[in-house]
């Protein structure tokens, strides 16, 4: 379909929604379980996330020269390590967007290590030629970690396998450090010990051997946070949902939604089954730094938008470089709601203001190939109604999402 219109729903709603499973934490384990010679028997509740789906379909693939990843950037990032640390000759591509998203830190260092990596078009991006690996015989690396936790994860996630293991340095800051520490953590449920010193920067894993084991994946908090998002914008004050399978030790970095949500006007309660999540009084200002959750940045904006709460925003560097640059896709489609995005501090500080608007022509939201666009905006249909364009786009993390909107809005698609 080219766009679905969404219509305001007249009264409140108790509904129960069955969270898709997290894409972060299914494909750290698809990776991990490989490189232990698990059986896919072992990993339960993956998501049906089409990133996901791509990194099953490539791993099982493995006399396939090419691995296209279609727009998965953290399966891009995370074969490329595996193919490499395993010594694959293997060319790495995928959509022309995929092929505009910097990978030459990750590049550098695996050719640092040993890998064999050749770019085909242009110096820093893919598409990639990997022609094996041959250890170099270097125990100690540094590499930035102000760009995109996904390169520090890839290279940890291989680390076992290196002869002498590897003493990891992180430069500068560390930008969705809860990633990071969730790759750790899985490692550990899969038999990995490692030494971590955060106040220097240091990660430091011996070389040693992956042990099989279970592992069942949480539900998705990335997917919670537009659940959220409906709870905060429903004009009734006893609208609820429970959100099914979400735990309360996630190792999601996105679970920070719970604390951002409650200035916003949502309270959670854990039920053992998931999160009850509840409406509560909302502030008129708001200052968050979103650098350990950037996935967030779009569904916060919306919400202070519809809501009129003026944000702030800092951490939100990286949204440049995913599957579009959001900020941009963010400042444009904000006006139709009669909102700006405006950058106070150059790739540094922004903040969401104006009037949100229940009159006049039907927004018609742009969704940019960007699966958080469409899913970021679907529940301002609650206020008023709105269209959104190519709302086939949340495949690539959520296909069952407007299903579930279905649950509470009422909507039309062509």
């Amino acid at each position: 379909m080219s766009h679905i219109r969404l219509f305001p729903r007249l009264n409140s709603f108790q509904e129960t929604i069955p969270l898709p499973s997290s894409k972060s934490e299914s494909n750290r384990a698809l990776i991990i379980n490989a490189l232990a010679g698990g059986d896919m028997a072992n990993l339960s509740n993956l998501a049906e996330a089409r990133d996901t789906q791509t990194m099953i379909r490539l791993l099982a693939d493995a006399g396939n020269p090419v691995a296209d990843v279609l727009d998965a950037g953290t399966t891009m990032r995370f074969l490329t390590a595996f193919y490499s640390i395993t010594g694959a000759t293997k060319k790495m591509t995928g959509t022309a967007r995929m092929c505009e998203r910097p990978i030459g830190i990750l590049v550098d260092a695996l050719r640092t290590l040993g890998a064999s990596i050749t770019y085909e078009n242009k110096e820093g991006y893919p598409p990639l030629q990997l022609n094996g690996f041959q250890y170099a015989g270097k125990r100690e690396l540094a590499i930035r970690g102000d760009v995109s936790s996904q390169f520090i994860s890839a290279i940890l996630m291989i680390s076992p396998l290196l002869p002498e293991g590897i003493a990891l340095q992180i430069t500068g800051s560390l930008g969705s450090k809860p990633y990071v520490e969730m790759t750790l953590a899985q490692m550990a449920q899969f038999g990995i010990k490692a030494s971590v010193d955060w106040s220097k920067g240091l990660i430091d894993i011996p070389a040693q051997k992956y042990i099989a084991a279970p592992f069942a994946v949480e539900s998705d908090w990335s997917g919670a946070s537009y659940w959220y998002s409906m709870v905060a914008l429903s004009p009734f004050e006893d609208s609820s949902l429970e959100l099914l399978g979400l735990k309360e030790d996630s190792l999601q970095g996105d679970a920070a939604i719970r604390d951002i949500m409650l200035p916003l006007g949502v309270k959670s309660t854990y039920t053992g089954k998931g999160y009850l999540l509840t409406k509560c009084e909302a502030v008129s200002e708001l200052s968050w730094d979103f650098t350990d959750c950037p996935d967030l940045a779009q569904t916060i904006s919306v919400v202070a938008a519809a809501k009129n709460i003026v944000l702030h925003l800092t951490g939100v560097e990286s949204l440049k470089v995913k599957e579009t640059d959001r900020v941009l896709a963010l400042q444009n489609e904000l006006k139709k709601l009669g909102s700006t995005l405006a950058e106070i501090k150059p790739n540094e500080l922004y903040t969401v203001s104006g009037s949100f608007g229940h009159s006049g022509s039907t927004p018609e939201i742009e969704t940019y190939d960007d699966h958080r666009m469409a899913m970021a905006f679907a529940p301002v249909g609650l206020l008023r109604e709105i269209v959104i364009h190519e709302p086939g786009v949340v495949a690539k993390s959520y296909p069952s999402f407007w299903n579930h909107v279905d649950l509470l809005l009422s909507s039309s698609a062509n």
